[in-house]
């Protein structure tokens, strides 16, 4: 469902120069499976996410998303995935139900469609408490489910996250966790960033190591945990890093 071909981002700074965001990346994600992207800020999660859902191009390199090719039919593959990024912002002056009405009629749904859909997703996230009220006043945990709601609107088959539980408490994280891990009963396919080792080791498939954006290893946990003879996800990250870094100097 999302394979990618050495693709990678190189960015240019004035003062900085020359930024290698994302080094050649090849991998592929399958439906049914949630694979995450686990690293530090920095590590060139997002930059990584964002060519996926084609909010950047790529420097080079390919990729195709359900089918469609990134650099060719951009369109058709936004109309395949929801997209979560940290940067979107909602309208405030609208309310939940508002904004995905709006949305909805984006995405050529129609009324009852839309009415339906949102019932069910306003159920799914615990949203029915706020669904009418103004997104201005809402705390960040409802903002975030909100912003969840409009990217899972149109029911597509691709999910990609961009750190979704970032700054959550703990009962709104383990809502959107649940969601998450829930998705694969439909055969979705998820791919998300995170920093949180806890949650990377909760819902993942498989885990891809980034770090400097270097994509490092591609494992399950039990994998990892095999070739390093080590339980948490957060030493094992870290050994990697630690080799990396050794080989570099």
């Amino acid at each position: 469902m999302i394979k990618t071909e050495n693709i990678s981002k190189i960015f240019w700074d004035q003062k900085g120069g020359e930024i290698k965001a994302v080094l050649p990346t090849s991998l592929e994600v399958h439906p049914g499976e949630i694979f995450g992207l686990l690293g530090p800020n920095g590590a060139g999660k997002t930059t990584f996410l964002r060519m996926l859902a084609t909010v950047i191009s790529p420097t080079a390199g390919s990729a195709e998303i359900n089918g469609f090719d990134l650099l060719t039919q951009p369109d058709d593959i936004k109309k395949s995935i929801g997209f979560l990024s940290g940067n979107t912002k909602l309208y405030g002056r609208l309310s939940p139900r508002e904004l995905l009405d709006y949305f909805g009629q984006l995405y050529d749904m129609i009324s009852c469609q839309i009415k339906l859909r949102c019932q069910e997703i306003f159920d799914l996230l615990d949203m029915n408490d706020f669904a009418d009220q103004r997104i201005e006043s809402l705390s960040t945990g409802q903002t975030q489910k909100t912003s969840i709601a409009r990217c899972i609107l149109h029911d597509p088959p691709v999910y990609i996250l961009d750190e979704p539980t970032l700054g959550l408490d703990i009962l709104t994280s383990r809502t959107i966790i649940q969601f998450i891990r829930d998705t694969t009963k439909t055969g979705k396919t998820v791919i998300f960033s995170t920093h949180y080792m806890e949650e990377a080791e909760l819902l993942c498939h498989r885990i891809g190591l980034i770090n400097q954006g270097n994509i490092l290893d591609i494992d399950s946990l039990k994998g990892y945990q095999q070739k390093s003879g080590k339980s948490h996800l957060a030493d094992i990250f870290l050994d990697y890093v630690s080799n990396a870094r050794g080989i570099q100097s």
